[in-house]
């Protein structure tokens, strides 16, 4: 009994700590006009229930948001909202960088340089630029027509307009690949010397791409693939199955030699690995067959601890990753072994946190949760009475304080 009251105390006074900043029932967005907005309801481009919000990240006064293309009817897939105007509770979305790169081609239209078709996780970088993977899939949960390859899209976030397109090679990827997150690796005094990771959950690899080179290469790995006993999911009332593979990325401190950990989980598993990024970053090395044991495993997080993102706070030296079948986010210091014990669930609430989709910090060391209720989404079909789709940021030695995390 005491263990459970502190339990509660424990999570009761980390849930103070959030401050709930946007929530919706459903998304609305900024369309140029009313009648714009009339006739896309009327031809079926818009509609509004299937309009899901899952990615996030802060650069200044901007938080984008990403909007999948799950179903047929989305809007705009990059989106942001101004911060200035935080104090609208539920505010419309603004297409980014503007509404004709978020329309889907039509008949014979050639796709522009900046389409954004349908992407799931976004990464800033230091050197201000935003880089985005468009799976160039729409309707995916339907149909699922590949509008345009698929791409890593980079824009100048001071300018607004598109540094880079770069269509991934057919190499890159398999049948069953699927492409939803990607994180970058740059020193901001080298921002010519970038490179991006990004997880295939479907076909359980790892794309590398350097901006230097302009060049990409596939990782193979037994770690990237999901554990078979972790793929049964209970979140919000639906119980699922979900073979997902590497999602998960998340990059520690940079060494003296400019090399770095980048922390990785399977969704469908329990378990955290990791690699230094000069493995990665050096293609020869990368690609070679006989590299399984530069790849580590740190440790098993504990029984219904699957992640769908992670983030890593260097002050604190803790990674922080989403906990779904809990209902919250969790942390851990890399100090220690990694184990049910060192893992701390700093926050969780059964309501508000259904689905914890994506996390991401900010320069100022707060730490941004979306939760968006997916499986009820996917699955069944959500309340438009009720709140669906909520955006929430704690600072992050609020969270940890008192908790395994901290050295």
């Amino acid at each position: 009994m005491w263990k459970l009251l502190v339990l509660f105390v424990a999570v009761g006074s980390c849930r103070a700590a959030l401050e709930e900043v946007f929530a919706w029932k459903e998304l609305s967005f900024a369309w140029p006009s009313d009648e714009a907005k009339t006739s896309a309801i009327k031809s079926g481009h818009y509609i509004p229930e299937n309009n899901l919000p899952l990615g996030l990240e802060r650069w200044k006064d901007k938080l984008f948001v990403t909007v999948p293309r799950w179903k047929a009817g989305v809007a705009a897939s990059l989106t942001y909202i101004p911060l200035t105007a935080a104090a609208n509770k539920t505010p419309s979305l603004l297409p980014y960088p503007d509404w004709d790169a978020n329309l889907l081609p039509t008949g014979d239209d050639k796709p522009k340089d900046n389409q954004i078709v349908s992407t799931f996780r976004i990464k800033v970088d230091p050197c201000d630029r935003l880089w985005v993977m468009d799976t160039g899939l729409a309707d995916i949960f339907g149909e699922g027509k590949q509008v345009t390859p698929q791409a890593i899209v980079v824009f100048d976030l001071k300018t607004d307009k598109l540094l880079r397109r770069y269509n991934l090679k057919e190499h890159d990827y398999k049948d069953d690949s699927f492409f939803a997150n990607i994180v970058v690796d740059v020193d901001p005094s080298k921002c010519d010397e970038a490179f991006a990771y990004i997880p295939d959950l479907g076909a359980y690899g790892m794309v590398v791409y350097s901006w230097k080179e302009n060049d990409s290469w596939r990782v193979k790995h037994n770690y990237f693939h999901f554990d078979p006993l972790k793929g049964d999911f209970n979140v919000g009332g639906v119980n699922f199955q979900w073979t997902d593979g590497v999602f998960g990325l998340a990059l520690g401190p940079r060494l003296e030699n400019g090399d770095r950990t980048l922390y990785f989980h399977p969704l469908a598993s329990t378990r955290e690995f990791s690699v230094s990024t000069n493995v990665l970053k050096n293609k020869t090395i990368a690609t070679d067959p006989h590299n399984y044991y530069l790849f580590k495993i740190e440790g098993n997080r504990g029984d219904l601890t699957q992640a769908s993102a992670s983030d890593f706070d260097e002050k604190a030296n803790v990674l922080f990753l989403t906990q779904i079948n809990k209902d919250g986010v969790a942390c851990w210091n890399p100090k220690k072994p990694l184990s049910a014990q060192n893992l701390g669930l700093v926050v969780q609430d059964k309501e508000a946190l259904v689905f914890t989709n994506d996390i991401k910090l900010d320069a100022e060391r707060n730490l941004w949760i979306l939760s968006d209720k997916l499986p009820v989404f996917l699955y069944r079909e959500l309340d438009s009475s009720q709140t669906n789709y909520r955006i929430l940021k704690a600072p992050v030695d609020e969270l940890i304080k008192g908790s395994v995390c901290v050295a």
